[in-house]
């Protein structure tokens, strides 16, 4: 096993990276330039059930440009004079881009804070209540995107077609590069901390490093049902998930009604997410899984020690309203909706090649870090 040594572009690798996974559809009509700033790439958090009105939970909209989830749920919680563990969130948000997300706040009986005083921080609160408990990851039913992509080259009448495709059939629900961090290093990390030569780290940190290796290893086994023409088909063998749902059931049969409910939608098969236990597919399925185990033995064991518990994931993201409007300078906007836990750089890379262009800074906060390298999505 190679040591761990960093995260520099040229460190050993034996994973396919985001750019390399194979297309549903083939390559991609269009190329253009993603997020060239951050009002290109507005995302809008759509919680699952309303606020209750009453609680001891302060539950805030927040909007904020350039910020990251956990960055900004620090400035909540020095505001509010509460640890950071009192701030819950449903999902994390980009931070090269316009967000909109909730954030609850455990206040019990203290007075409410002066909320807009979070401006200093560039946090816009747009609305605010209260609830009886704490949001957690994966409370929400989606989120709503507008993208701009500009410099836009390529087939229009290709695109259309590809756009068709994508509302109809969906995208296959890859996890999208920021799961894997810059230059991939959390699943570098995450290599040396399964080989034992990971650096000293917070559990938040070793968390990362962990759920990067295991959304990975998801990528590489939707990534051989993509080749194989499989991702959208029910094989003997796989486990369905119910859309809308986190209950799925085993096929040992594939009838006609399954076929159907799979073309309608309202079924996908799922891919695995490894952790501890017995394999939850069989034959074929199971032995598509095994191959991708086995490549990453250290991995799997590593995973299994953790606790995790075997899971399953949707190969198919449905991509609710798509739209597609051309403007005069030659830019696309894209305006859509994805579950929760969907990437849009996972839907977006099947209809255009896009090229990020450098942001200012890199870091945690609106104005932290250095320059960051362009890349390909």
């Amino acid at each position: 096993m190679v040591p761990f040594n960093g995260t520099t572009p040229d460190a050993w690798r034996p994973w396919r990276s985001f750019v390399e996974l194979p297309y549903a559809f083939g390559d991609p009509p269009l190329r253009a330039w993603l997020r060239s700033q951050p009002d290109d790439f507005i995302v809008d958090e759509q919680l699952a059930f309303g606020p209750d009105g009453d609680g001891e939970h302060a539950l805030l909209r927040v909007r904020k440009t350039s910020a990251n989830t956990e960055w900004a749920a620090r400035r909540i919680a020095a505001l509010a004079g509460v640890s950071v563990k009192a701030v819950g969130y449903a999902g994390l948000k980009d931070r090269h881009a316009v967000t909109t997300q909730w954030f609850s706040v455990h206040l019990g009986r203290s007075p409410e804070p002066r909320w807009r005083l979070l401006a200093e921080d560039g946090l816009e609160v747009l609305e605010q209540s209260r609830h009886r408990r704490k949001l957690k990851r994966g409370n929400l039913a989606g989120n709503r995107f507008v993208i701009r992509l500009r410099g836009v080259e390529g087939d229009l009448d290709a695109a259309a077609k590809r756009l068709d495709m994508l509302a109809a059939q969906g995208a296959p629900n890859y996890f999208g590069a920021q799961r894997f961090g810059r230059n991939e290093g959390n699943l570098l990390r995450a290599q040396a901390l399964f080989a034992g030569a990971a650096p000293r780290a917070t559990r938040h940190q070793r968390g990362l490093w962990i759920s990067a290796a295991r959304s990975q290893l998801f990528n590489e086994a939707l990534a051989r049902r993509v080749e194989r023409g499989e991702w959208l088909r029910a094989l003997v063998g796989d486990r369905l998930q119910l859309r809308g749902s986190h209950s799925h059931f085993l096929v040992e049969e594939v009838d006609a009604r399954i076929e159907s409910r799979l073309v309608a939608g309202d079924l996908s098969p799922t891919g695995p997410l490894f952790g501890a236990g017995e394999p939850l597919t069989q034959d074929a399925v199971q032995a598509l899984e095994q191959e991708v185990a086995s490549a990453y033995p250290d991995w799997i064991d590593g995973l299994s020690e953790t606790g995790l518990k075997q899971e399953r994931r949707p190969l198919r993201l449905d991509i609710e309203s798509l739209t597609l409007e051309w403007t005069a300078e030659n830019d696309v906007i894209l305006r859509f909706i994805l579950p929760a836990g969907g990437y849009a750089t996972a839907a977006i890379r099947e209809l255009c090649t896009c090229r990020e262009r450098p942001p200012q800074h890199e870091g945690d906060g609106p104005s932290a870090g250095r320059p960051a390298l362009a890349v390909e999505v």
